[in-house]
C-alpha cells in the first residue's frame, strides 16, 4: 500500500504551537482514512484564507481512533 499525503488547514494559534514544538498531535475528523506512515502537511489559515505558510511534512506515528475513551467514532487523534 502506498503512503498518502494529506494537506490540512490549521489555524494560526495551533500552527504556531506546532511550529515551536509544543503541539505534536492533531484531533481531526477521520474522513481521509488516515494511516500510520502517511504524511501530513499543515498549512496555516486565518479563517478560510491560507497565509502561504506550510510546515515541513510530518509522518504519522500513531493514531487513536474514535469510539473509545470518549472520543467520537468519527474522529481520531494523530501523533507524529
Amino acid at each position: 500500500m502506498s503512503r498518502q499525503h494529506h494537506y490540512l488547514k490549521t489555524e494560526t494559534q495551533y500552527y504556531q504551537a506546532i511550529e515551536h514544538g509544543k503541539k505534536k498531535f492533531e484531533l481531526r475528523k477521520n474522513d481521509r482514512n488516515f494511516q500510520i506512515g502517511d504524511m501530513i502537511y499543515l498549512e496555516e489559515v486565518v479563517g478560510v484564507i491560507k497565509t502561504g505558510r506550510i510546515l515541513p511534512p510530518f509522518e504519522i506515528q500513531y493514531i487513536m481512533y474514535g469510539g473509545e475513551f470518549g472520543l467520537n467514532k468519527d474522529y481520531c487523534i494523530i501523533n507524529w
